[in-house]
């Protein structure tokens, strides 16, 4: 501790005596040494402002350090202590004492803002004093200090920096009392705070209109506009409609820079606005966009042709998004919104004009800003045109007609006639933006490598759904057009005019979307030509890299059209075929994509693969099982699970008893051999089951049979049968192991491998248990077959071991057993 530090905190003390005079030079050093000292000075310094903070008195100081002190720091620290004594005690404090604070803070505060340097310099103290006013205002508008209002217009007139910073308070106020009441005060009170405000809000408007129609202060008309876009979510109607508001924002401060993005927030906020059922300001709102859209166009001027790619390939208001600075940016990122609320809320008034020239630069202007490459701002974009694709298929939900031949009951064409061109650019959009969908792993990353991913996006899942939604209104709407777009881009891969691993992956995955869209004969055709033209590509690509994106896309897009496969035998077989030969590509990933596209054909064509197909001898099933050891060789443990299980699904499509059998005999024929040969070894020789090699090969075969137990169902009993007496033998032996180790080594032996091995194999075996259990049909063959030997083996043991060394998941076998049971 310094020295200076030292005699400030010895003279610290003299702070806490309440009857004698503050000295504010003191405080000034303690607060100094809280927020720059460290150690025990820190220590002292927080504890001594600690107790002077919640002294009883400690607020009755208060104007003698806003007053005099030096440190704004200090200062801030006087507010806190007000602020504590306003929300906690104020009720209790004698009226003119309440008054007194209260004439102080205005006082202050109208002092403090009425100098530009203090305004600007000293904002966050500004800031705190002005949130302590509100405070006090919650506390005793309109009650006790009706003239509130009138009292801070009234002040405005002594300089354009008090009224910015009255402004200031009204947003604070509206906020408080509008957006943040609910928790902050009762419901009757924030009710009665919100009817005051509503009634008193003339002089309020008055002066905002005042303001923008005569400051030519940037700071001032600023803040006015800030302050303004609170007051739009609850002021009344005729306020906003039945003046000259919408008309000064459009025409006075739409087309200025400084003021552009702040009126086009103002104005989405006018556009949300749902309070006018009877529809009695349809015409103003439609004055409001027509304006709009007017003045747009002399702002921000679209080419001739808006739907055809500028320069350098790019749209154009993407390229000004790209150019443009963070308030051009700003802008655009605003106009979105404004676009997308508006056509959310009024397109009935839009569609209905009698001239559609607003309408349609609008869609044109909504086209192009979806074009820009920034997510969020996609992201309101595609919110509208869900809404907008979804509402023209409702009108008339006919698949696949391409020209719909219904109409309204006036004769007048249908809605989607209106939108035609808008509808055939915004298909190419979402093909070429598609999100990534969650099943595909192979993705590129920022190094330009195809890599596996690890962690999921969930935002990127999030945004596939949205746009895989609105690309299958689309299609409905028009199948022909949505074909054509991707069978062109799919071409222009092929020919490499515009080959790139982003452009192919967008592109099938939104093939992949659409699964369903169109119907089976048009499907048929398409997906057998994306197929050929990319298995094509695949061999055409050189480089593993390449290979594995083309991989990857085929998988996930043939894993998309379950019905088109079950239609096609023959495909079908070629596809989970060419997944076998990815099986024995070792590039990162496509080894996952293949297991899992495999395991979602098996569940969704289980039954195609144990039926004898036209042409063949038997069913692909066997074929597959014949050759089980060729197809898993080159896969990691936990791909070899995936496999077991998709097998398990097509045993169990198996109608035929005594043939399931038979499959479930081939198809764990493998794990069992090499299960049998450990068990075999085990029983001449107990110290093999020490290996930790070996207890992990039990782990493994055990988790082969839970994954297909999983997928096969009570069925899988024939399997569980053949091992369980020395499944439930090893788990016995296994158990007295970890319980020796714990007892020669201790609890930290849990964490050795071989021990943490072992758990496994214990805890495979009740997962696989409680697993046929959960799922078994034969109650008494559950309850006198394998009920006694299971008690004995894992309650007994359960009992016997140390804490640590104890299976939880022995707790939710027995629940398991017993729910099903009912015993």
């Amino acid at each position: 501790m310094t020295m200076n530090g030292q005699l400030v905190l010895q003279q610290a003390e003299q702070l806490l005596n309440f009857d004698s005079k503050l000295d504010i030079n003191i405080l000034d050093s303690v607060v100094n040494c809280m927020y720059n000292s460290t150690g025990e000075e820190l220590k002292i310094a927080q504890k001594v402002l600690g107790q002077f903070k919640t002294h009883q008195d400690a607020w009755t100081k208060v104007d003698v350090i806003l007053e005099y002190s030096n440190s704004l720091e200090t200062k801030y620290f006087g507010l806190q202590i007000l602020e504590e004594v306003i929300n906690k005690r104020w009720k209790t404090l004698p009226k003119e004492q309440r008054e007194g604070i209260r004439g102080y803070i205005v006082g202050l505060t109208i002092k403090l803002s009425s100098n530009v340097d203090i305004l600007d310099t000293q904002k966050v103290y500004l800031a705190k004093l002005n949130l302590t006013l509100v405070q006090i205002v919650k506390q005793e508008w309109p009650r006790n200090w009706p003239t509130f209002i009138r009292d801070l217009v009234g002040a405005c007139t002594s300089g354009e920096s008090v009224c910015r910073n009255v402004m200031t308070i009204f947003k604070l106020l509206s906020e408080e009392v509008f957006d943040f009441s609910s928790g902050q005060m009762t419901q009757i009170k924030a009710k009665h705070l919100k009817e005051s405000m509503c009634n008193e809000f003339t002089p309020i408007f008055e002066l905002c209109l005042y303001v923008m129609e005569n400051s030519q202060s940037v700071p001032l008309v600023s803040a006015t506009l800030e302050t303004l876009l609170r007051f739009l979510t609850w002021v009344p109607l005729g306020y906003i409609f039945e003046t000259k508001l919408i008309s000064t924002l459009v025409y006075k401060f739409l087309h200025v820079p400084s003021f552009r993005n702040i009126t086009l927030q103002c104005q989405t906020e006018i556009a949300g606005i749902s309070r006018d059922p009877s529809g009695k300001y349809n015409e103003a709102y439609m004055l409001m966009f027509t304006w709009t859209m007017a003045q747009l166009k002399l702002m921000l001027p679209l080419p001739d042709n808006p739907l055809v790619e500028g320069e350098q390939g790019v749209f154009y208001l993407s390229l000004c998004y790209q150019r443009g600075s963070q308030d051009e940016q700003a802008f655009i990122h605003h106009l979105a919104l404004f676009l997308c609320t508006f056509l959310k809320e009024h397109i009935s008034l839009v569609e209905a004009d009698v001239n559609q020239e607003a309408l349609n630069n609008a869609m044109m202007y909504l086209i192009q800003v979806s074009h820009v490459p920034e997510k969020e701002i996609f992201k309101i974009c595609l919110e509208y045109w869900n809404i907008l694709a979804a509402d023209l298929y409702k009108e008339n939900p006919i698949p696949w007609a391409s020209r719909p031949i219904l109409a309204y009951e006036n004769g007048q064409p249908l809605r989607r006639d209106m939108y035609k061109e808008i509808l055939q650019e915004l298909r190419k959009i979402m093909v070429k933006r598609m999100a990534k969908p969650e099943e595909v792993i192979v993705v590129e990353n920022e190094q330009g490598e195809a890599v596996r991913e690890v962690i999921k996006d969930t935002d990127a899942m999030n945004l596939y759904k949205s746009m895989r939604e609105t690309l299958v209104y689309l299609t409905h709407l028009d199948y022909e057009n949505t074909e054509e777009i991707m069978t062109d881009r799919l071409m222009r891969q092929v020919d490499g005019s515009e080959w790139s691993w982003k452009n192919l992956n967008t592109l099938c995955w939104a093939i992949g979307s659409i699964s369903g869209a169109m119907n089976e004969e048009d499907e048929k055709k398409f997906l057998v030509t994306v197929i050929k033209e990319l298995l094509a590509l695949c061999e055409m690509k050189k480089g593993k890299d390449n290979k594995a994106i083309v991989a990857s896309d085929i998988m996930y897009i043939v894993g998309q059209y379950p019905r088109f496969l079950r239609a096609h035998w023959k495909f079908l077989m070629t596809v989970v075929n060419k997944l076998f030969e990815f099986m024995h590509e070792t590039h990162d990933g496509v080894q996952d994509m293949a297991c899992d596209t495999f395991i979602k054909i098996a569940q969704k064509c289980k039954r195609h693969f144990v039926v004898i197909q036209t042409g063949e001898i038997q069913p692909f099933v066997d074929q597959i099982l014949m050759n089980i050891t060729g197809i898993i060789c080159d896969l990691q443990p936990h791909h070899v699970h995936i496999i077991y299980e998709a097998i398990g699904h097509m045993v169990s499509a198996q109608m035929d008893p005594n043939q399931q059998v038979k499959l479930l005999e081939k198809m764990m024929a493998v794990p069992n051999q090499i299960w049998d040969s450990i068990i075999n070894r085990a029983a001449e020789n107990q110290q093999v089951l020490q290996d930790i090699d070996i207890i992990k090969q039990l782990g493994h075969i055990l988790k082969i049979n839970v994954r297909s137990c999983t997928s096969t169902g009570h069925p899988f009993v024939a399997q569980l049968g053949r091992i369980y007496m020395d499944m439930l033998n090893l788990y016995k032996c296994l158990s007295e192991n970890i319980s020796q180790a714990v007892a020669l080594s201790g609890d930290l032996v849990m964490k050795q491998p071989h021990i943490a091995a072992m758990r496994t194999v214990k805890k495979e075996t009740l997962k696989y248990i409680s697993c046929w259990i959960g799922q078994s049909r034969d109650h008494s063959l559950v309850r006198e077959q394998f009920m006694p030997p299971l008690w004995n083996a894992i309650l007994a043991d359960y009992t016997r071991n140390v804490p640590d060394a104890r299976e939880p998941e022995v707790l939710s076998t027995t629940t398991t057993i017993i729910e099903k049971l009912k015993v």
